[in-house]
């Protein structure tokens, strides 16, 4: 079957993610924008399900994954690691709204002991994932400027989702720890994992830029401003509704974060990451 596009394109687009948590839909939560592009380029479209930031990171690098959906930090991590990739959208929860979100410090709510990030010294702490915006990389930054030394002040655990961190909290095994807002607020509250009120938020990041979805530099010029298209406008809540491919923002939810679709936003707009990795001096933002 010809392809839609320039005898240089690829004859499979590779897209991948991680999940935010343990999920086995996570395909399926990217399905509309998966068939959007092979309906539109006429090529095959493939997605792959990574472990890790890390792993998502090695393969854009190594040019095996043409899309990839990163947070914020493990974008700049793949640039400086040298992916040569740029932001195709960023992710957002309305067309007019700025794309972005915080990072919560969190406890159960019947620690009295724990008030502040400042409390969090001493504790076994969980994080999510080394290359985790809200998960490492701001509650880094906090625990710094609260006067906690990362090394000597605190046991650190990995959790490996947002999910798991908070449910780590919620279950004992670390005292405190950090995930993202809505991981808190709606959530795990909505699948019934945590009761409301049960976990308190006791510190939170400033905003944080949205999650990028980046794409390769060297694909064809041509096929790259046509993904890019097809993200920007083609799949979002409002369109897939009109397309009567679901009825409310509810049901019809992108990506396992649940998000309207994509903006355009520069490269630029993550300058602000990049500053959070120098104050915390990272070994990770080398």
């Amino acid at each position: 079957e010809e392809s839609a596009g320039g005898a240089d394109w690829p004859e499979t687009l590779v897209v991948a993610a991680v999940p935010s948590e343990e999920s086995s839909s996570l395909q399926q939560s990217y399905e509309p924008l998966l068939e959007t592009l092979r309906e539109q380029l006429g090529i095959e479209v493939e997605f792959l399900q990574a472990t890790d930031y890390a792993g998502i990171i090695e393969a854009q690098n190594s040019g095996k994954v043409d899309l990839a959906q990163y947070g914020p930090f493990s974008y700049v991590l793949a640039k400086t690691r040298g992916a040569d990739i740029d932001v195709a959208g960023v992710m957002t929860d309305a067309p007019d709204a700025e794309p972005g979100y915080q990072s919560y410090g969190i406890a159960l709510a019947s620690n009295d002991a724990v008030n502040g990030i400042e409390d969090f010294s001493g504790k076994t702490v969980c994080f999510v994932d080394p290359a985790s915006t809200s998960g490492y990389l701001y509650p880094s930054e906090g625990l710094l400027s609260a006067g906690i030394d990362l090394d000597a002040d605190i046991t650190p655990v990995f959790a490996g989702g947002h999910d798991a961190s908070v449910l780590s909290v919620k279950n004992g095994d670390c005292e405190v720890g950090f995930a993202f807002d809505a991981m808190v607020d709606s959530n795990l509250i909505e699948s019934g994992d945590i009761e409301p009120g049960e976990i308190k938020t006791v510190w939170k990041s400033e905003v944080i830029a949205g999650s990028p979805m980046a794409i390769r530099n060297d694909l064809p010029a041509d096929l790259s401003a046509e993904i890019r298209r097809i993200i920007l406008e083609e799949v979002n809540v409002d369109q897939l509704i009109a397309a009567g491919k679901c009825t409310s923002t509810e049901d019809c939810g992108l990506t396992d974060e649940n998000v309207w679709g994509w903006v355009e936003k520069p490269d630029s707009f993550f300058d602000g990451v990049r500053k959070v990795c120098e104050v915390t001096g990272s070994e990770n933002c080398q």
